[in-house]
């Protein structure tokens, strides 16, 4: 079975895949300092608890924090005896072109996502993936990487409202009954939330108008379902995207879950 491991800013998603599909998923906070040794015992404790065996024969890993790969390689190799395909390094080869400026580094979750969308909704996409960062991934015909936006995320525009501004308080992302907040927090969810709604729309807007053909709009990430509820604003919501992207590569690398 293949182990799949997407490293976040925030979370690290593990999911196991038994060459047909998903069976089971774990998250956890992404934190540097974790071990080979304290990444097994979490995931064996969570696999024995849903009565799974840790027979994974394969692991692949898309990180935007470098800091954590060391300690998931030797996860892979003492625990589960296999070199892991790590998205970025040389020895991982994509199924699709990367066409932005020289020099420039892409985030492997950019083209781990670039690859999950090309491979199930076909070319002239943007993908929002809704992270730390709110990013926007413009793929072209051929399924090409070819730029995209970055923007505060959702969270983290939160957060900073929160400790800039004394008197206003952390709040959750939710939609709100109506766009006129009649206390703190609800003009707070109403901003975020209708905010991000315009934010989305103006930038799809500018793409769609630069790239000179239709295009359709993933969302993905944690919370592509709250503003997935907006008609219109997106054609599909994929919150497995990533995971997606990440066994398509493994596969295409040659190799079998």
């Amino acid at each position: 079975m293949l182990l799949a491991i997407d490293v976040g800013n925030t979370n690290t998603v593990f999911a196991i895949h038994d060459g047909d599909s998903f069976i089971a998923d774990w998250r956890c906070a992404t934190e540097p300092q974790r071990t080979a040794d304290e990444y097994f015992v979490w995931l064996n404790t969570l696999m024995t608890l849903q009565g799974l065996k840790p027979d994974i024969t394969a692991v692949i890993v898309s990180s935007v924090v470098p800091q954590v790969v060391f300690n998931l390689r030797l996860l892979a190799h003492r625990y589960f005896d296999c070199r892991p395909l790590v998205v970025g390094k040389p020895e991982c080869r994509l199924p699709v072109e990367v066409r932005v400026d020289a020099d420039t580094q892409v985030g492997a979750d950019r083209l781990v996502n670039t690859v999950g969308a090309w491979r199930q909704f076909g070319g002239d996409l943007i993908v929002v993936d809704f992270g730390t960062a709110t990013t926007f991934d413009v793929i072209d015909s051929d399924g090409a990487y070819i730029g995209g936006v970055i923007s505060p995320g959702v969270n983290l525009s939160m957060r900073a409202l929160h400790l800039a501004a004394a008197a206003l308080p952390h709040v959750d992302a939710t939609k709100p009954p109506q766009a006129i907040g009649t206390n703190t927090v609800a003009c707070m969810q109403s901003g975020i939330y209708w905010g991000y709604v315009g934010l989305i729309e103006r930038i799809c807007r500018e793409i769609r108008h630069e790239h000179g053909r239709p295009m359709k709009v993933v969302a993905t990430g944690g919370l592509a379902t709250l503003f997935g509820q907006e008609q219109g604003l997106f054609d599909h919501v994929d919150p497995e995207l990533t995971m997606t992207g990440l066994v398509e590569i493994y596969q295409f690398n040659g190799k079998g879950a």
